[in-house]
C-alpha cells in the first residue's frame, strides 16, 4: 500500500491530522486511498458531464473497499480554441496534464488511481501519466456526444466548419447558418465522429487501460453510468491483484492499437500521441513499422468525417471490441496480453460480435485492404508526414499540383475565402509547427474552408502544423522538419509542383537538389517570437527533438 508512506506509524500523525481535516474517519484512512482524476470543468462540452462520471466512480470505489479522494485536471476544448491564439496552448496542454497528475498523485501516495478524461490533449496526457506514476489504475471517459441532425442527415463540428465555408462561398445563406449553430452539437460528450477525442478514447480499450464501452457509450446513456461504477470497482481489483499500467501497456499492446487505429481510421493526431504514450513506458514506436502494420490491416470503418456513421452507431453495432473480434479473424492482434479486467484481450473479446456489418465491415469485405493512415516520406518531409488515407476520395490519393504558399493560418483561410485557390492546387500552409507556430495549431478551419467551397476532392493541403480527426480531403499534416526547423516546407514557392501518391507513402517536391539549396541560401527562415512561458519553453523543446513530428516528453 503506497499510502502506508504517508499514514502509517507514530511519526505520521502530523499526516493523519491533515487527512481528519478533510473529514476522513479512521476506517477511510486504513483503507486503501484511490486517486479519482476528474477531468470535470464547464467550458468544454466533453467535460461538462464529467460530475456525474466522478460521482458514479467514487460510488464504485467505495462499494469495493476502497477510498475515493478527487482532484482536478485541465482540458481545452480544441474546438472553441480553434481560430484565435488560444490554439497555441491546445497542443502543451497535454504535458502539463501529465506533469501535474504525476505530481499530485506521488506527493499524496495514493494505493491506485482512476482517471475520468474526455477530449484530445487529455485522454494522452492521463495515459502518460500513468505510464510514469506505475499504480494500478483504469480509465473511463465521459462519452461521445450524439450526432445533431439538419435537412434528415447526421452532423457532427466538422460539419459546423465547412457549413463556414459554405456559407462564405454563397452556398447557404446566415439563416441555414444558424441552423446548423444551433443543431450540430446537440449534447454533451466528445465531439460525435472519430476524432481525436473518441480516437484516444477508443484506443484506451485496446490498450486495456479501459473496460469494453469505454469509447463509444454515448455521454447521455445511463450505461455510461453504470461503466462509471464498473471502473471504480474494478480498480479495486487491479490493486488488489497488482496489475499495473506498464504490466498492461506492452509493446504488444500498443501494436494491437496502432492496427485498430487502421481498421477504426482514428485520426492522425494518434500518431502524435500514441508515441508518446508508449515513450513513457519505455517503448518506441517508429512511424515506418506504422506503414508495415497498415499494409496488412484492412479499414472497416468509415466514421465521420470519412462516412455518415458516428460513434453512436459503432457502439450499437458492438463498439470496440467487434471491430477486434474482425481483426482477430485474420491473426492481426496479440490476444495474450493483460488488460484492466484482469483477463487476457482474447478473454474480454468473447461474445462481442459485429452486430451491423454496414457499420462494421466484415474483415473479408473491408473498405481497402490497408489502414486508415498513411505517412508518407520524401524529399518534402524527410522524418515523415501523416494522412488519414480512409478520409481522402478516390481521386486524390494520386495528385500533383502546383504549390499556393502562405505563412500561417490565417493568411491560407483568407486565401482560401478570397479564392484565390483553384482546383488542382496544393495549399501549402508552413511556420505552424510546434516551434514555428508556436503550438502546432490544428488545421480544421482552413481543410473545412476548403471542403465548404467544394474544393476537397479537387486541392491538396499541406502543412508543418497538425490536423484535426475531423479533416477530411487529402490533407496532410505533421510535415517534419518542420519550417523553423530548416525543412524542406520554408523553401516551397508559390507553383512548384508538388506530387503526392499515398498508396505509395510518398510525398515530392518537383525542384532540383541545386535549386533547393540555392534557395536554403537565399530565402530567410522566419522567426516568431510572440508568445511567452511554458509555450515558449515547450516550443523549444520539441524542436530539438522532432523526429516525425512525434512530441515526446
Amino acid at each position: 500500500m503506497s499510502s502506508k508512506a504517508m499514514k502509517e506509524g507514530f511519526d505520521k500523525a502530523p499526516q493523519r491530522s491533515l487527512l481528519h481535516a478533510l473529514g476522513l474517519t479512521n476506517e477511510e484512512i486504513e483503507k486503501p486511498l484511490v486517486g479519482i482524476v476528474s477531468s470535470y470543468n464547464e467550458i468544454v462540452p466533453g467535460h461538462m458531464n464529467l460530475d456525474k462520471i466522478t460521482e458514479a466512480v467514487k460510488m464504485g470505489v467505495a462499494m469495493a473497499g476502497g477510498t475515493p479522494i478527487v482532484f482536478p485536471a485541465i482540458a481545452v476544448c480544441d474546438g472553441i480554441a480553434m481560430g484565435h491564439a488560444g490554439m497555441r496552448y491546445s497542443l502543451v496542454t497535454r504535458d502539463l496534464i501529465a506533469d501535474s497528475t504525476e505530481a499530485m498523485a506521488l506527493a499524496h501516495a495514493f494505493d491506485a488511481l482512476v482517471m475520468i478524461p474526455n477530449c484530445d490533449k487529455n485522454v494522452p496526457g492521463l495515459l502518460m501519466a500513468a505510464a510514469r506514476i506505475n499504480v494500478p489504475t483504469i480509465f473511463v471517459s465521459g462519452g461521445p456526444m450524439l450526432a445533431g441532425r439538419i435537412d434528415g442527415h447526421k452532423t457532427s463540428l466538422s460539419s459546423m466548419f465547412e457549413a463556414v465555408g459554405a456559407y462564405q462561398a454563397g452556398k447557404i445563406d446566415g439563416k441555414k447558418l444558424k441552423e446548423y449553430e444551433l443543431n450540430t452539437c446537440p449534447t454533451c460528450g466528445s465531439c460525435s465522429g472519430m476524432y481525436t477525442a473518441n480516437s484516444h478514447n477508443c484506443l484506451t480499450e485496446v490498450l486495456g487501460m479501459g473496460l469494453a464501452g469505454n469509447g463509444t457509450i454515448p455521454a447521455v446513456y445511463s450505461k455510461r453510468i453504470e461503466l462509471a461504477k464498473h471502473a471504480g470497482m474494478q480498480v479495486m481489483e487491479l490493486y488488489r491483484q497488482n496489475i499495473r499500467p506498464r504490466d498492461i501497456m506492452t509493446k504488444e499492446a500498443f501494436h494491437n492499437a496502432v492496427t485498430a487505429d487502421m481498421a477504426l481510421g482514428c485520426s492522425t493526431n494518434s500518431m502524435l500521441h500514441l508515441p508518446a504514450i508508449a515513450n513513457e513506458c519505455g517503448i518506441e514506436i517508429d512511424l515506418k513499422k506504422v506503414n508495415e502494420i497498415s499494409a496488412k490491416t484492412p479499414n472497416l470503418c468509415h466514421l465521420a468525417p470519412a462516412g455518415p456513421t458516428y460513434i453512436e452507431e459503432l457502439d450499437a453495432a458492438g463498439g470496440v471490441y467487434a471491430v477486434l473480434n474482425e481483426l482477430d479473424k485474420k491473426g492481426l492482434l496479440y490476444t495474450d496480453v493483460m488488460t484492466c479486467t484482469g483477463k487476457t484481450l482474447k478473454e474480454n473479446l468473447v461474445g462481442h460480435i459485429n452486430k451491423n456489418p454496414e457499420v462494421i465491415r466484415p474483415i473479408d469485405k473491408p473498405y481497402s485492404q490497408t489502414g486508415g493512415i498513411a505517412v508518407l516520406y520524401g524529399n518534402l518531409a524527410p522524418d515523415g508526414c501523416v494522412v488519414k488515407r480512409s478520409a481522402v476520395a478516390e481521386e486524390m490519393l494520386v495528385h500533383e499540383g502546383p504549390a499556393k504558399v502562405y505563412n500561417s493560418e490565417e493568411e491560407a483561410i483568407k486565401g482560401i475565402f478570397g479564392k484565390e485557390v483553384k482546383a488542382g492546387d496544393v495549399v501549402v500552409i508552413r511556420y505552424e509547427g510546434p516551434a514555428g507556430g508556436p503550438g502546432m495549431r490544428e488545421m480544421l478551419s482552413p481543410t473545412s474552408a476548403i471542403a465548404g467551397m467544394g474544393l476537397d476532392k479537387e486541392v491538396a493541403l499541406i502543412t508543418d502544423g497538425r490536423f484535426s480527426g475531423a479533416t477530411r480531403g487529402a490533407s496532410i499534416g505533421h510535415v517534419s522538419p518542420e519550417a523553423v526547423s530548416g525543412g524542406t516546407i520554408a523553401y516551397v514557392k508559390d507553383g512548384d509542383l508538388i506530387a503526392i501518391d499515398i498508396p505509395n507513402h510518398t510525398i515530392t517536391l518537383k525542384v532540383s537538389e541545386e535549386e533547393l539549396a540555392k534557395r536554403r541560401e537565399e530565402m530567410p527562415i522566419l522567426k516568431k517570437e510572440n508568445v511567452t512561458g511554458y509555450l515558449k519553453r515547450y516550443a523549444k523543446l520539441v524542436s530539438s527533438a522532432d523526429k516525425g513530428a512525434i512530441i515526446n516528453r
